[in-house]
C-alpha cells in the first residue's frame, strides 16, 4: 500500500480521526506504512486493522489486540483508547472509498487495471493474467477469490506506486454489484467469460445474469478495453453496452480477434493450441487442466494484449504459467499411485461439467468421482443435479459417489442415465449421507491409479475429503462438520 497520514485516510473514508489522550494529535506524514488488514491475528507494525463487524463477534473488540501488535489505526464503528481510530458508521463502504482514494491516485501514475467477472472461471483466469503481466512488470494479482466489497479493496489497497497492473476479480450476487465494484476500482480493461447457472437461484434468470455481468463493460472509459467471449451469445451481445473497443475469443468461433486452433489435450488433461492474435500465430502448452482452461487462456491473452503485451510474449508466458489458487482442479499424486483431483472450492453446472470432462482425460486405472451438491441453484436445482449425475455416466466414470442430502438427484439422474443406456451395474453408482459416510466408502474401495475428483459447493466442506483423501486419515478427524 502507498504511505498515508492518518488525517488522509479519514478524509478519503469520511471518518473522524479520534488519538487517544497523551498520543500526538498531528500524526506524521506516512503513518500508515504497512498493509490494510481485517484480521488482527494478521497485524504488523504500521498496519491499518478495519475492524469490521461481524454475524457474532465485532471487529471493534479487537482494537487493542491490533494496537499491541503493532497497528498505526484501526479504521472502526467507535473510538478505543487504547489506538489513533478513525471512526465510521460502517467500515465495509469506508474500505471502498479508501480504496477508489489510492487507486485514483496510482491510475494518475500509470496502473493499468484488469476487472474480470464471468459465472465460472474468474479466478482461473486471473491467475493466468497476473502470471502474464507479471513478466512484463510489476502485477498485483493475488491468489484465491477476492472479489467482494471486501476482498476487491483490499486487493486495490496492496498496490503500490511501483505497480504497473492491478488484476481485479469481480464476483456479484445481483444487480447492482458490479457496478459498485467498478466505483472503487474503475478498470481500463473489463473481461467478461461466460454466463452460466452460478447464483441462479439469487439473479432469478440467465438475461439477470448477463445484465449483471455486462455493468462491467459498461463501466468501461471510452479509451478502455472490453473483451469479450463471442462463444457465449449472452457475452457477445454485450458489445453494444461499452463505450469502449471490443475485442473477441473464441474457441469455436472462426472471427473472434483471439482464438485458438489445433486445441488437443494430453493424458494429463492439459491443453495445448496455437494462439491466434494480430496477424501472429504461436504454440500455447497449458500447464493448468482441463479443456475450459483455453476459454480462460484467451481471455488472459486478449487483456494482456490490451495491456501492450506481444502475442510471442503473452504465448510464453501462458505456456509458463502455473495453478495458483488453491482447490481448483488441484492434482495430487500419493505415494501409493492413487491421484486425488481436490476442485472443491465452489461449483455450478458449467464448471462440474468441465471437471468432469478433465477428469475423463487424465490417465488413471479408474476414474471416481465424488460429487456433492450446487448452492443457490433456485427452483431448478433439482432438474440441474439430475443432469449431473446423467453428464457424470456419460463422462464414462467408474464410480459416482454423491455426497449429502442435497445430492440425492445426482444419484437418481445418475441411475436413470445407466438404466436408458442398458447398463445393469448400478452398483458404481453410490450415495452416501455426508463426507464421513464418503471417506470411509472410498477408504475400502480405493486402488492403486485411481483417479479421484472431488467437487462441490464451498458450503459443503468436500475440500476436507480431499485434504483427508491425501493423508489417508477419513474418519472425518481433519475439520468439523460433514456435507
Amino acid at each position: 500500500m502507498i504511505a498515508l497520514d492518518l488525517d488522509e485516510v479519514a478524509a478519503a473514508v469520511g471518518g473522524e480521526l479520534v488519538v487517544p489522550a497523551g498520543a500526538s494529535s498531528a500524526p506524521t506524514p506516512g503513518a500508515v506504512s504497512g498493509s490494510v488488514t481485517v484480521d488482527s491475528r494478521a497485524v504488523g507494525t504500521g498496519d491499518l486493522f478495519v475492524a469490521l463487524p461481524g454475524e457474532h463477534v465485532d471487529g471493534a473488540d479487537f482494537v487493542p489486540a491490533a494496537a499491541a501488535a503493532g497497528a498505526v489505526a484501526a479504521l472502526t464503528t467507535r473510538a478505543d483508547p487504547a489506538l489513533a481510530c478513525i471512526v465510521v458508521p460502517d467500515p465495509v463502504p469506508a474500505l471502498g472509498r479508501l480504496a477508489a482514494a489510492v487507486h485514483e491516485r496510482l491510475v494518475a501514475g500509470g496502473l493499468v487495471t484488469v476487472g474480470i467477472t464471468g459465472s465460472s472461471g474468474k479466478t482461473s483466469t486471473k491467475d493466468l493474467l497476473g502470471q502474464v503481466l507479471a513478466t512484463a512488470g510489476p502485477t498485483v494479482s493475488p491468489p484465491g477469490s477476492f472479489n467482494n466489497d471486501i476482498g476487491l479493496p483490499l486487493t486495490v489497497l496492496t498496490a503500490d506506486e511501483q505497480t504497473r497492473h492491478l488484476v481485479l476479480e469481480m464476483g456479484a450476487r445481483g444487480p447492482g454489484h458490479i457496478a459498485r465494484l467498478c466505483g472503487i476500482a474503475r478498470p481500463q480493461i473489463g473481461v467478461v467469460l461466460n454466463v452460466g447457472s452460478a447464483h441462479l437461484g439469487e439473479f432469478g434468470s440467465a438475461e439477470v445474469i448477463a445484465t449483471s455481468k455486462g455493468e462491467l463493460v459498461e463501466a468501461l472509459p471510452a479509451g478502455g478495453t472490453a473483451v469479450l467471449n463471442s462463444d457465449d451469445a449472452r457475452v457477445a451481445g454485450m458489445a453494444p453496452r461499452t463505450r469502449a473497443r471490443v475485442v473477441t475469443t473464441g474457441v469455436t468461433s472462426a472471427t473472434a480477434d483471439v482464438r485458438a486452433t489445433q486445441v488437443e489435450l494430453d493424458d494429463a488433461a492439459r491443453a495445448r493450441f496455437t494462439l491466434v492474435a494480430g496477424g501472429e500465430q504461436h504454440p500455447v502448452i497449458l500447464q493448468v487442466l482441463g479443456l475450459h482452461q483455453v476459454a480462460n487462456a484467451l481471455a488472459a491473452a486478449a487483456a494482456a494484449l490490451a495491456a501492450g503485451l506481444t502475442p510471442a510474449a503473452v504465448a510464453a508466458a501462458l505456456s509458463a504459467a502455473v495453478p495458483r489458487s488453491r482447490w481448483r482442479m488441484e492434482v495430487t499424486r500419493r505415494d501409493d499411485g492413487i491421484t486425488v483431483v481436490n476442485d472443491a472450492y465452489n461449483a455450478n453446472p458449467e464448471s462440474m461439467r468441465a471437471a468432469l470432462a478433465a477428469l475423463a482425460q487424465l490417465a488413471g486405472t479408474r476414474r471416481i468421482a465424488v460429487l456433492g451438491a450446487m448452492g443457490e441453484l433456485g427452483p431448478g436445482a433439482d432438474a440441474e443435479h439430475a443432469r449431473l449425475g446423467r453428464d457424470a455416466v456419460r463422462a464414462g466414470v467408474d464410480l459416482l459417489v454423491s455426497v449429502g442430502p442435497d445430492a440425492i438427484a445426482v444419484h437418481t439422474g445418475a441411475l436413470a442415465e445407466r438404466a436408458a443406456g442398458g447398463a445393469d451395474d448400478a452398483g458404481q453408482v453410490v450415495h452416501v449421507p455426508d463426507r464421513v459416510a464418503a471417506g470411509a466408502l472410498l477408504a475400502e474401495v480405493l486402488r492403486p491409479g485411481d483417479v479421484v475428483l472431488v467437487k462441490a459447493s464451498r458450503s459443503y466442506g468436500l475440500e476436507l475429503l480431499a485434504a483427508e483423501l491425501l493423508t489417508g486419515d477419513t474418519t472425518g478427524s481433519t475439520g468439523k462438520g460433514t456435507a
